[in-house]
């Protein structure tokens, strides 16, 4: 990662961390244990809503749901930032992403992708992860996708 801050790279990139969503259940959004901190299943909700819901490939595009789990991930990290701060990263570990899809759609890798090259704009060579993209069923609140993060700190 270059000298300058992440919040600083995240402005270059026109993004803003959003407030950190409150939890729909019995749950924190992030937990620090040594040097990894794994956030909670993030949705990608703006503005406290989700911009749409249902299922990948029945309703939802997977261009769509790119963009919805790039939601998801900046979303990860501001919990992440609210817990350590962003700067305190020092890699991306792993990133989980489930999608919500159609029982036919069979795309979710490129779907996750949304995550992983968000993350990989933030943070270079430092976020470049493991992963796991998953289709399920069904998500909270219908949401198309979820993403998790597991970081480690410097």
């Amino acid at each position: 990662m270059p000298s300058s801050s992440v919040l600083d790279r995240l402005a270059e990139l026109g993004l803003t961390l959003p407030p950190v969503a409150a939890p729909v259940a019995a749950y924190v959004p992030a937990v620090r244990s040594g040097s990894l901190v794994f956030t909670s299943g993030q949705l990608p909700v703006v503005d406290g809503a989700l911009p749409l819901t249902g299922k990948v490939g029945a309703g939802i595009t997977p261009e769509d749901a790119y963009g919805l789990a790039r939601t998801a991930a900046l979303n990860g990290l501001a919990a992440v930032h609210a817990l350590v701060g962003l700067d305190a990263v020092a890699r991306v570990v792993k990133v989980v992403g489930f999608v919500a899809s159609d029982p036919s759609f069979t795309g979710q890798p490129a779907v996750v992708n949304g995550a992983s090259e968000l993350l990989g704009e933030v943070f270079g060579d430092a976020g470049t992860h493991a992963r796991s993209a998953v289709g399920v069923a069904a998500l909270p609140l219908d949401a198309p996708v979820e993403v998790e993060l597991i970081v480690e700190l410097a």
